[in-house]
């Protein structure tokens, strides 16, 4: 990987302390890492995961991600935010 990469995500991964408030820096920064699935990642590798436990995680991820892609394109057709026409054959 190019340096500048690693420096990117380093970057992208950097909290500044304001007022010497550490705690607050610390919880964004564990935000930060919850949302890229760092946490994750690392309770996963800490123990041995079987293989079917490995199956079964990946199954049940691939199918909540269908499922929230599929809820967000219905939520998006209730709403009619994006539509030129919001309400089609009405007058």
């Amino acid at each position: 990987m190019p340096v500048r990469h690693r420096h990117a995500m380093f970057i992208a991964r950097t909290v500044l302390v304001k007022n010497d408030n550490v705690d607050e820096a610390m919880r964004m920064l564990n935000r930060i890492m919850g949302r890229e699935g760092l946490l994750d990642q690392f309770r996963r590798t800490r123990y041995y995961e079987k293989p079917y436990q490995v199956r079964r995680r990946v199954n049940f991820e691939k199918a909540t991600s269908v499922y929230n892609e599929d809820m967000g394109r219905k939520i998006q057709l209730v709403m009619r935010k994006n539509r030129l026409d919001p309400y089609p054959g009405c007058f």
